[in-house]
């Protein structure tokens, strides 16, 4: 592998405390130092960072990439590709693939298509049951050892609690984090949107909050009451990250991340039957994405994520209530993270943390800083260089973004994953 110096940038590192200019020095795929160059370091390549941000790898929590299954709306290759343009270094697939991700044979599958794209790293996660189905618990053993950081019921949220109590208890005997939705199937329904002002002008089926809270105080009780650690994935309502917020204050094991949309749309969004909008969880008020937005700059919510689906165009180009719900994010993950700094909600800093360190500690991820050692999993970006986002300027085959004719600022210029440069690709 070549020695790279990376040289002139602003380096974040929150894993570390630093925020300051100072080079990075990498060999045999790992961070070898920052600040000073070791004795009888030779550089094969050098990135001029000056001017620029080096920041830790983005960790994306959720990110469907449509393959196994879906592969006419995306893909491992196109998919990952797109992220490490975005910056991203590291993907978890969630389960919901087709077929279900719960053998090492279609985790193998994973890791063989992601090996080909040689770009952001795939991570599946396992499914927390057979088929996604809520009754017989995976062989989550063997989707360990294939390579599973961590079992997810894949947006199926386990119905029975009894086997949810057992699943959590399974997970903890191999030390496998458990990533759960925050959703009672019965409660959603239908709902296509917030049950509120806007569900009632559009006259279409709304999705009440309790939706959520409901999921989140039944899941809260089965680790307040066994201990298990839970993560939970998107949520949607201001109740729901009060609610984790005074668990974490109880010291109970959980945490939890939120799309990036949710802190910067409403229902409002909604209007005119906007499909662009339709999402799952919905987009709720103001009042929710402003409770959001509070539990991500005090630490409540530990992470952000893109909660990328990339659609075909006849998944959106139809009525709103026949639509699919998801937005295509990885394109735009690090740019709208990067308006929260510009609107004063985070420190630079702190929108880093939320992107890199803080979701790699919810899973035990071995990545998200820069710390010698490590892994050289990094993203050199310029927060001056805006661009509009059109379907020709996103990398993603998915092309159904809530952001399309607006300008962001900032770009990856440069993404290494183990210290191998995979944005730009060269021929």
């Amino acid at each position: 592998m070549s020695r790279i110096h990376i040289h002139g940038g602003h380096v974040i590192d929150p894993a570390s405390g630093l925020d300051e200019p100072r080079d990075v020095f990498i060999a045999d795929g790992r961070i070898l130092a920052v600040g000073t160059a070791p004795d009888g370091f030779a550089a094969d390549r050098a990135i001029d960072a000056t001017g620029q941000l080096v920041l830790p790898g983005l960790v994306d929590l959720a990110a469907r990439l449509r393959e196994p299954g879906a592969t006419r709306k995306g893909g491992i290759v196109p998919e990952s590709r797109a992220a490490a343009a975005g910056g991203i270094t590291t993907l978890l697939l969630p389960p919901d693939t087709r077929p279900a991700m719960d053998t090492p044979s279609v985790v193998e599958l994973v890791h063989s298509r992601a090996q080909v794209a040689d770009a952001a790293r795939v991570r599946p996660l396992g499914a927390l049951t057979r088929e996604l189905d809520g009754e017989y618990l995976a062989e989550m053993a063997a989707l360990r050892d294939a390579g599973c950081p961590a079992v997810c019921d894949g947006g199926r949220p386990v119905a029975n609690t009894l086997v949810l109590r057992r699943a959590l208890d399974y997970a903890a005997t191999f030390s496998l984090p458990v990533v759960l939705t925050p959703e009672d199937p019965s409660l959603a329904d239908s709902g296509r949107v917030h049950e509120g002002e806007t569900a009632t002008r559009l006259g279409l089926p709304g999705q009440p909050a309790a939706t959520e809270t409901a999921a989140v105080g039944r899941i809260l009780a089965l680790v307040e009451e066994s201990g298990n650690p839970v993560h939970l994935g998107r949520l949607s309502t201001a109740r729901a990250a009060a609610m984790v917020a005074e668990a974490r204050r109880a010291q109970l094991p959980v945490t939890a991340d939120v799309a990036i949309h949710q802190l910067l749309f409403t229902e409002q969004d909604c209007d005119a039957y906007n499909t662009a909008a339709h999402v799952r969880p919905p987009l709720r008020t103001a009042q929710d994405r402003d409770g959001l937005r509070r539990a991500v700059a005090e630490g409540a919510i530990t992470a952000i994520c893109s909660d990328h689906q990339p659609h075909d165009p006849d998944a959106k180009i139809c009525p709103f209530a026949d639509s699919e719900p998801g937005v295509s994010g990885v394109d735009t993950l690090l740019g709208l993270t990067l308006r929260l700094v510009d609107e004063g909600l985070l420190s630079i800093a702190e929108a880093v943390d939320r992107v890199t360190l803080g979701p790699a500690r919810a899973l035990g991820l071995e990545t998200g800083t820069l710390t010698p050692g490590a892994a050289a999993d990094v993203a050199v970006v310029d927060p001056r260089q805006t661009w509009r986002v059109t379907p020709e300027s996103l990398h993603s085959r998915g092309r159904n973004s809530l952001v399309l004719g607006q300008e962001l600022a900032g770009r990856a210029t440069a993404t290494l994953v183990a210290g191998r440069i995979v944005y730009p690709r060269t021929p």
